[in-house]
């Protein structure tokens, strides 16, 4: 009888023994807790993450199908997957600690906005292709939701938390607001690895809140499969329904370059977050630097980011006062203002418009005539209205 007992008590020891092992590897190697509670898993090296099962960089044949986010012309196989989906904004951040993001070069359009005190913040659209790996993921501020807004019936919003100080400010209040909670809002507080998960060896030595990575295609397959979100809603809804997007021409460089280089400032002596653009006459592109003339440069690619259109739009800018030490922005995202539309190796002086949250941001010139945009991937960067622009 003692000798059972004492068997008995031996495998009791154990079992504990093996359990809190494990709680304490686990919590310490395996995953870290985000403010959510939920467990985000920590990546070490990108290739065991297996990130997608397919890679549509690697898609050959005719390209003889129009994006219809950029009219770029892209294959068959990208038609099949962008028909099957809807837009997905993904916030990715520009502090310098963030940089090289991961996934800006794949991105349909770029929207940069100021997100506190100076340092810029993209909202990257993503429809027509994909990236492997994306981030580094900041949080939701409300003048990104104002573009998101325009890409048709609810658009995928990936962030992590957001603006939440009450007043007019409040980005996670009025994602509930819009009713996008827990459905086409991605916030990565309320979805699990291996969606989102921490990367630490890609920045190596950054702080914890510049390592939020993830897939256009996780984005995707989790709205599908949990949200019920694919190129339709539930009820059979099509998202492009009512969308109304930019008018676009085939590639058509000016003979004789007018304009080679572009800058301009986001704050005054906030320079790491000036930006600078060198017209490639070769590519028809724009060659985006930051800072003190640095490359700027995706990760994944390892090339320095190039758009067919840059668009600077000069909009009222604003603190919100709602007490945030950071100091959240206002941006006056509707009505109009000045814009200056640079392609083709010229500059188009003009206005941007936007009636209503969902009207795309559209583009004039001083006649009235909206601008064709070329073919391509498009930058919008929203700078203060007292700010210039030298080129």
């Amino acid at each position: 009888m003692n000798k059972k007992f004492v068997v008995l008590a031996a495998v009791l020891i154990y079992l504990i023994s093996a359990y809190f092992s494990y709680d304490l590897f686990s919590s310490q190697g395996g995953a870290s807790q985000g403010k959510s509670g939920l467990q985000t898993g920590v990546v070490k090296n990108v290739n065991q993450a297996k990130i997608n099962n397919v890679n549509p960089e690697n898609f050959e044949g005719p390209k003889t199908e129009e994006c219809p986010l950029t009219g770029e012309l892209l294959t068959k196989q990208h038609k099949d997957l962008w028909e099957s989906r809807r837009p997905l904004g993904i916030m990715i951040e520009n502090h310098t600690d963030a940089r090289p993001q991961s996934g800006l070069s794949s991105a349909d359009t770029v929207y940069e906005f100021v997100a506190e005190g100076g340092i810029t913040r993209f909202l990257a659209i993503f429809y027509c292709k994909d990236a492997q790996y994306v981030g580094p993921v900041r949080s939701a501020r409300i003048y990104f939701m104002s573009m998101l807004q325009a890409y048709g019936a609810n658009p995928l919003y990936a962030h992590v938390g957001g603006a939440n100080a009450p007043g007019p400010a409040d980005a996670l209040g009025t994602i509930n607001k819009l009713g996008w909670g827990n459905y086409n809002d991605m916030n990565q507080f309320s979805i699990p690895f291996p969606t989102y998960y921490r990367d630490y060896d890609r920045n190596p030595g950054v702080a914890t809140e510049h390592t939020m990575y993830s897939s256009t295609q996780k984005l995707w397959k989790f709205a599908a499969e949990k949200r019920k979100l694919t190129n339709k809603d539930e009820e059979g809804e099509a998202w492009d329904k009512d969308f109304s997007g930019w008018e676009f021409k085939d590639s058509d460089p000016v003979s004789a370059t007018t304009t080679t280089k572009i800058s301009y400032d986001f704050w005054t002596g906030k320079k790491s977050w000036s930006v600078a653009w060198d017209y490639d006459k070769a590519t028809n592109s724009y060659k985006r630097s930051h800072g003190d003339g640095e490359s700027h440069v995706d990760k994944n690619t390892k090339k320095q980011l190039a758009a067919k259109n840059v668009i600077v739009a000069l909009m009222q800018e604003n603190s919100a006062n709602d007490g945030y030490p950071g100091g959240h922005r206002l941006f006056k995202t509707l009505g109009s203002g000045k814009a200056y539309i640079f392609q083709n190796g010229e500059a188009i002086e003009g206005t941007w418009k936007k009636k209503e949250d969902e009207d795309m941001i559209k583009f004039y010139d001083k006649s009235g005539k909206e601008v064709e945009l070329v073919r391509g991937q498009t930058w919008v960067s929203a700078i203060d209205d007292d700010n210039e622009v030298i080129y």
